[in-house]
């Protein structure tokens, strides 16, 4: 078993080369990712508690308003430890305040999505962004090739922080428009901070960074799933559609896995750093919608034991809306990046659209073919993926 090693008290916090050989995500990364999974499980649960009560349109605006705190919280600080991570005791204080601040959001998400009231959530965003200024204010404190990127970055993140304070003031009506205002500010920020120098954050880090969180969402939706089945044996026992709803999402969510890891992402990156921004921002929508996928999936085996009041159709358009997004998103951000996409659009938007029409059959055959047609589809990407990439 590889420990962490034992931290030296301070290392000046200067840049690490883009080139660093061998660079991967360290065990301080890794539970850093663990607290993240704590609060995904929080949204993804109460997204398919809307969903099998037949508010799924209620519940999908805060669960995508959550979501985004979850995501850029996450991918500010990674791409921050990609550039300056010094692994140094101040370092890995500041980054245990950043998973203080994951755990309170996560606490706050029920009451988010039960009664409108994000305060909490926002005080732990609030906390997460307050523990990277202080990153930043190092590094421009200790780096002085990297100081005006650094205090715009630091400046940037603490006006927003004080505008999501202020949100709360706001009337209820403002909700939605202010935080669309906010969450544009906060993706400008680091496109406007790097007009004064691009912090130097390693492609190859980054592509498996990003590679590893969405194993972290994907295990969120086995986890889901699983809590689904749970819930349908405790009702209603065993069932042939049970059965054939499990192993079909299984299969799935494998399926999934295989397409995303199928792109090399790290070369791409390497060689295209400006389309940098295109393709991390564009996550956003992948991990959402396997998220999104993994309540679905919770909501189609409780709807297996015949005990939940929402429709077949809802409960399939609840499966397929998330897979036919991951489809065309993991295709869309890959092509401007990737100098030969292995997925083809010839092959993906077919699939996607295929994966769309499904739940139209769900009233006809019910939702446990739904998946199994949907898992086929998928499989078929695959195939056809694999069998493309072996052509002379």
């Amino acid at each position: 078993m590889t420990h962490a090693p034992a931290p030296r008290f301070r290392v000046p916090m200067v840049a690490r080369s883009q080139t660093e050989p061998h660079r991967a995500s360290s065990p301080l990364e890794l539970l850093f990712d663990l607290t993240f999974v704590v609060a995904i499980a929080q949204i993804a649960a109460e997204l398919a508690h809307g969903i099998a009560d037949g508010h799924a349109g209620e519940v999908l605006v805060p669960y995508l308003m959550v979501f985004f705190a979850i995501w850029w919280a996450w991918v500010t600080c990674t791409w921050f430890a990609s550039a300056y991570d010094t692994d140094d005791v101040p370092y890995r204080v500041l980054t245990m305040v950043q998973m203080a601040g994951v755990l309170t959001l996560a606490a706050g998400v029920p009451t988010a999505f039960a009664e409108g009231n994000f305060i909490m959530v926002v005080m732990g965003y609030v906390i997460m962004r307050i523990g990277l200024v202080a990153q930043w204010l190092r590094v421009a404190i200790e780096h002085p090739a990297g100081r005006a990127t650094a205090l715009r970055y630091a400046g940037g993140i603490a006006v927003v922080q004080v505008g999501w304070l202020l949100r709360q003031l706001l009337p209820e009506g403002f909700g939605v428009a202010s935080f669309a205002v906010l969450v544009a500010f906060e993706l400008a920020v680091p496109i406007w901070a790097a007009r004064k120098g691009e912090p130097s954050w390693h492609p190859h880090h980054i592509a498996e960074r990003y590679g590893l969180f969405t194993i972290i969402v994907l295990g969120e939706s086995v986890f889901a799933a699983t809590t689904g089945v749970q819930a349908a044996v405790q009702n209603d026992g065993l069932s042939a559609e049970l059965v054939a709803i499990s192993l079909s999402g299984l299969v799935l969510l494998f399926a999934l896995w295989w397409l995303y890891f199928l792109e090399p992402a790290a070369d791409g990156l390497a060689a295209r750093r400006h389309r940098a921004y295109f393709w991390g921002y564009g996550h956003y929508g992948v991990f959402a919608s396997l998220a999104a996928l993994g309540a679905g999936l919770e909501v189609a085996v409780e709807y297996s034991g015949h005990h939940l009041d929402v429709s077949a159709l809802v409960v399939g358009f609840a499966l397929a809306i998330p897979v036919a997004l991951f489809l065309v998103l993991l295709w869309a951000i890959h092509a401007p990046v990737v100098e030969q996409p292995v997925i083809r659009p010839a092959v993906i938007l077919p699939a996607a659209a295929l994966v769309l029409a499904m739940p139209l059959l769900t009233a006809q055959w019910g939702v446990g073919p739904e998946v199994i047609g949907i898992a086929l589809v998928c499989v078929l990407v695959i195939a056809l993926t694999i069998a493309s990439r072996a052509k002379p």
